[in-house]
């Protein structure tokens, strides 16, 4: 940019600078009290924001006419020109740069570029026709009714300035009655697009550039797109610097902030410097923002700071032209002034309808919400604010012919932004609440209703137990219910994800960003595959892979023992196949680019022919001495080698070249040889094809690499997928009034994740020691995550002090950045260490031992069949690699067929297991018939434990084992029915088993059990069915009982149930009958029961025929 103005408008150079109104100090300028007034404004604007807190536009037209006033002293004054010369003779131009950066950052922040990203050609339509129709119909007016004689060049300018969107206020009104942000984003992305556009232009004013005389209309709009390139680049750079500063878990809150605000600046100045945009920079900056570019609870502090910042930059802007404005002539305020601004005001909604009416055939076809609704709502959007402000002292500092009330420019710009704001705002929002467009939709509603209803019985809970304390009998608890009235809202599944550590944040923005670019496509639910387009570029690197891979060079070693006693071939075999020989062949190459160079250069070729030529016959004959040995020692097995062949090809092109020079001096009147001589000389550029060996291990390494970063990002996006499906149908289960809605949105949803689940395997199969690294990785981030909740609850009721909590904090952090350099990949276990990941063996010696004398291996291919739906069990399997297949009709959970035939669906259920799954484990306990069919669908490997062994087990380490793997399935039917539930709840098996936080109760038929809900949080029928003795009612599995239920009684052969105990530990330890009713008292029933089932001889045929097995080491 060239040097900016050095006051508010300035004559051609030669000319005294003189300011934008008022006249020239004619004393001695010193310092006055302008901040004072800065600080007065700032006060008083915020006085006035607290007193009308919904007429924002109010404060600004109050402090508009405040300014003009103050104009109008300082303009009969010289004590009060004193204080606001300052003003005067600052540049027109500084102003633009000191408020803009921020106000348009925040407007660029609160766009989600998801959702910009898939309108934006509507947008860029929208803003292009907006633009088109300003010029021409705007500046037809302001020539044809304007009396102040403007150019032409000072009305397209005014026409510009007057049609910019202002991004901030043109959705203010829209933002707090429920609007789609779909409409409010198309509205801030087009009046992005049209200051982006404005501000280059005006750039390209400021920089005289189309004074030169040897521009041409290609010059000018080749400008353009490298100033809007060069901008986006500047701002896509930046973002990642801000990014960074951002997401340091080590770096202060406050600091932060700083850096972040310093940064906004310096992009806008290093654009603006440069010659480029830097209001294009900084949008690019805020869209490459979202929720997770920030620190958790960064992103609140940061938009507060912003919103500050906007409003008392509003404030300051609308007051300091106001005072410019008061500080000119009021003889030039007249009757047609007024009605001018009106003619004005009116020819911009014009303006405004017609875009919106032209695009609307557009925006109908890309979008199935848009209607003539949304049209009228976007027509009145074409409010004006502070960008159309700070740049209207340059369309005189700009224009060719200078006028004499050049504050006209300001008052019929600030007018008309007044005006919009006012009635525009009002108009939008009254027609969007008269068109019904700002009703939230029956499903949110009900979504919200019942997350409010659940915090609300909280609270109501909360305050019922203060109730009953005796220092609290005095208070007012009707004011308090009142007081602590509030709404809850419903966090992202994927940013929750993301925050826990089971994401990572690219994975969670890919699929925050597939899940908005499905959300407005009606009646279409996003699925994996959909999920997975947007990280295909995997499929094209293993091919690239591949064909390097196919390309690398291999020295056949294996030719050493064919030649017996021959010497000579011994010797050559083992010149050839020495590092030395290659890395001799790499030298000469390198050699030879200096006269590949000379020979390129026309002078250095002519004067040195000869040399040349010697230099090349060397260099030949080296080839050929290469190929040479080569074949000696490889024979026919010289061509199978790709780069042998190249190489034989370029030594055959060497000695044609060598010909050719002989021939070319025997006859050197032939012109065909001398061309055919000359084109064989630029060939000789192939010889340093060779190289690329050198550089093939490296890609296929970095490719390698590429891969492994694709696969584990499409294990995470395939993980949280399958979260968020189980989020969804909680969700669902809450919001559906209707059963037959709920029932199909279910199985959607359940097909969803299958089909996710089975997308898990095949990349497990694919990449195992990448995607056991990815889990290891996770592991520890949600056991980090977990810990540095349990320190903030400490260090929130005051166990650790804050400079204690403040350095673990520190510790905790620093192993979260370590996990940046986490290895990518780790080596799968061997075969008997899978025995370690099986829950119920606690890592023990003795146990391990005594299975892994007893195990096997069992190798399946695919399409084999490992167990079937009817047949007896023959033991259970632990995959250790590969992927299973589960087909089977609803689980019975050991129900009775009388009462099972009243409920559930009739359809097939699937199920995939993959790597640490287990196969048989419930047909294994019970003794019965499998009620799945596992089919393999890749080739799968699993550790095999027959029945006999594992019953011999349990007679072995009777009673602890069996009733563990019922501790085991009965946590696993809990979380998978019951998440929601026992999300407060630690249940790991571990403490379970340990700390007794929870334990398994078995009833026979008939069998009845007292529930005290005092020792018993939860109890949850995980198998079998039960009766309430009381009322009668059957409660079948997996059910949780409700806290009415006093004693129940079995109903089944078998139930199962599982009892929560609260959190106290006194509870769970100074009760002797809790403690007996989970040990020996527990499995001396399971044992009875065992005994029972025994004795009717269920045949146990165990075919081992159908797989090899190999003794575990």
């Amino acid at each position: 940019m060239s040097n900016t103005n050095s006051s508010f408008w300035v004559h051609k150079e030669g000319h005294k600078p003189e300011l934008l109104c008022g006249s020239s100090a004619s004393y001695t300028v010193v310092n006055g009290h302008f901040i004072m007034l800065v600080c007065s404004t700032i006060i008083l604007g915020g006085f006035l924001k607290t007193l009308l807190k919904n007429s924002e536009v109010t404060v600004l037209m109050i402090l508009s006419l405040l300014g003009f006033v103050i104009g109008q002293l300082a303009h009969n004054s010289i004590e009060v020109h004193k204080i606001v010369y300052p003003l005067l003779k600052t540049p027109s131009y500084s102003l633009y740069c000191y408020f803009s950066p921020m106000i348009i950052f925040m407007a660029a922040l609160d766009v989600d570029f998801c959702i910009l990203k898939n309108v934006f050609w509507q947008v860029l339509l929208i803003g292009l026709v907006s633009l088109l129709m300003t010029f021409i119909i705007l500046g037809y007016v302001v020539l044809k009714f304007n009396k102040d004689l403007w150019d032409l060049q000072s009305s397209i300018l005014f026409s510009m300035i007057v049609g910019m969107t202002d991004p901030v206020h043109s959705v203010n009104s829209l933002k707090t009655i429920g609007i789609s942000k779909t409409y409010t984003d198309i509205i801030r992305g087009e009046s992005m697009i049209i200051c982006g556009f404005t501000s280059i232009c005006f750039g390209v004013f400021r920089s005289d550039f189309l004074h030169i005389s040897m521009f041409t209309e290609f010059r000018v709009i080749l400008g353009l797109c490298l100033d809007i390139l060069g901008s986006i680049i500047c701002g896509y750079s930046c973002s990642r610097i801000i990014q960074f500063i951002l997401t340091d878990l080590f770096s202060n809150t406050l600091t932060s902030i700083i850096l972040c605000i310093s940064m906004v600046y310096m992009t806008f100045y290093i654009g603006e410097s440069f010659g480029m945009s830097g209001m294009i920079a900084l949008v690019t900056v805020g869209l490459n923002f979202d929720s997770l570019s920030f620190k958790p609870r960064i992103e609140v502090t940061i938009t507060k700071f912003l919103i500050m910042f906007s409003s008392v930059y509003q404030q300051l802007i609308y007051t300091f032209f106001g005072i410019v404005i008061g500080c000119g002539e009021t003889k030039y305020l007249r009757f047609h002034t007024v009605v001018f601004m009106l003619i004005l005001f009116a020819t911009v909604n014009f303006v405004r309808l017609l875009t919106i009416v032209l695009v609307s055939p557009l925006l109908t076809h890309a979008n199935y919400e848009y209607n003539w609704r949304w049209g009228i709502v976007i027509a009145w959007s074409g409010i004006k604010g502070i960008f159309s402000l700070l740049l209207a002292p340059d369309i005189h500092n700009l224009a060719d012919q200078k006028v004499e009330s050049p504050q006209l420019f300001i008052l019929y710009v600030q007018g008309i932004s007044l005006m919009t704001m006012g009635i525009n705002s009002y108009m939008m929002a009254h027609s969007a609440r008269t068109l019904g467009l700002c009703a939230t939709s029956l499903p949110r509603q009900m979504a919200i209703q019942n997350a409010i209803k659940h915090i609300q019985e909280i609270i109501q809970n909360t305050i019922t137990l203060f109730k009953t304390e005796k220092v609290l009998t005095n208070v007012n608890w009707t004011l308090v219910e009142e007081k602590t009235k509030i709404e809850y809202i419903i966090p992202s599944s994927f940013e929750k994800q993301c925050n826990d550590g089971i994401l990572s944040v690219e994975a969670a923005r890919i699929l925050i960003s597939a899940t908005k670019s499905f959300c407005p496509i009606q009646g279409k639910f996003m699925s994996i595959y959909d999920v997975s387009t947007y990280v295909r570029a995997r499929s094209w690197l293993i091919k690239f892979k591949n064909m390097l891979t196919s390309l690398e060079y291999h020295k056949d070693k294996a030719l050493f023992i064919l030649y017996g006693d021959n010497k000579f071939l011994l010797f050559v075999c083992h010149v050839v196949f020495s590092e030395e020989f290659e890395y001799a062949g790499h030298i000469i190459t390198v050699m030879y680019i200096y006269p590949m160079i000379m020979h390129l250069w026309p002078m250095a070729r002519e004067l040195n022919v000869s040399g040349l030529i010697s230099v090349n016959n060397y260099f030949v004959f080296l080839y050929i001495f290469q190929a040479a040995m080569k074949i000696i020692s490889l024979k026919r097995k010289y061509f199978h080698q790709y780069w042998n062949t190249l190489e034989f090809l370029i030594m055959l092109v060497g000695i044609i070249d060598i010909f050719c020079i002989y021939f070319v001096k025997l006859r050197p009147d032939n012109f065909a040889l001398i061309q055919m001589t000359v084109i064989l000389g630029y060939f000789r550029i192939i010889r340093f094809i060779p190289f690329i060996k050198l550089i093939i291990p490296l890609l296929i390494n970095i490719v390698d690499v590429q891969i492994k970063k694709r696969l584990r990002l499409m294990y995470s996006i395939t993980k949280g997928y399958v979260k968020s499906q189980e989020d969804t149908k909680l969700l669902i289960k809450q919001i559906s009034s209707r059963e037959s809605v709920y029932q199909k949105l279910y199985e959607i949803l359940e097909t969803n994740k299958r089909d996710a689940v089975k997308e898990l395997g095949l990349i497990e199969h694919e990449g195992r020691d990448v995607v056991i690294a990815l889990k290891t990785r996770q592991a520890i981030r949600r056991v980090i995550a977990k810990a540095l909740k349990n320190l903030t609850f400490l260090w929130s009721r005051g166990i650790i002090d804050k400079h204690e909590g403040i350095e673990m904090n520190k510790v905790f952090l620093a192993k979260i950045k370590a996990l940046n350099n986490f290895p990518m990949a780790i080596p799968p276990p061997t075969p008997d260490k899978y025995l370690h990941n099986i829950v119920w063996l606690e890592n023990k010696d003795v146990l391990i031992e005594f299975f892994k004398e007893r195990a096997k291996l069992a190798y399946f291919d695919y399409g084999d069949v490992i167990c079937r739906e009817g047949e007896m069990p023959q033991g259970i399997y632990l995959i250790i690699s590969g992927m299973a297949i589960l087909h089977s009709s609803p689980p019975t959970f050991g129900i009775d067929s009388s009462l099972r035939s009243e409920r559930g669906s009739k359809s097939m259920f699937t199920e995939y297991c993959t790597s640490g799954d287990i196969i048989g484990e419930l047909s294994c306990l019970l003794k019965r018939e499998t009620e799945y069919t596992a089919i393999c669908e890749t080739i799968l490997q699993a550790c095999f434990i027959s029945l006999e062994d594992l019953y011999e087990g349990f007679d072995v380490f009777w009673p602890s084992l069996e009733y563990k793997i019922w501790l085991k399935f009965a946590l696993s039917v809990a979380y998978q029915y019951f998440e929601s539930s026992l999300i407060d709840e630690d249940l790991e098996f571990q403490k379970c088993v340990t700390f007794n936080l929870a334990y398994v109760e078995t009833l026979s038929s008939y069998n009845e059990m007292t529930i005290d809900n005092v020792t018993m949080k939860f109890v949850i029928i995980v198998y079998g069915s039960v009766i309430d003795t009381k009322t009668e009612v059957p409660y079948l599995a997996p059910c949780i009982l409700p806290k009415t239920c006093e004693q129940i009684q079995g109903t089944s052969d078998l139930s199962k149930l599982l009892v929560v105990q609260p959190s106290d530990p006194a509870k769970n330890t100074d009760d002797p009958k809790v403690m007996v009713s989970t040990g020996l008292r527990m499995s001396q029933r399971e044992y009875n029961w065992k005994r029972k089932y025994e004795e009717r001889n269920f045949p146990l045929s165990w075919n081992r025929s159908q797989t090899t097995r190999i003794q575990l080491p």
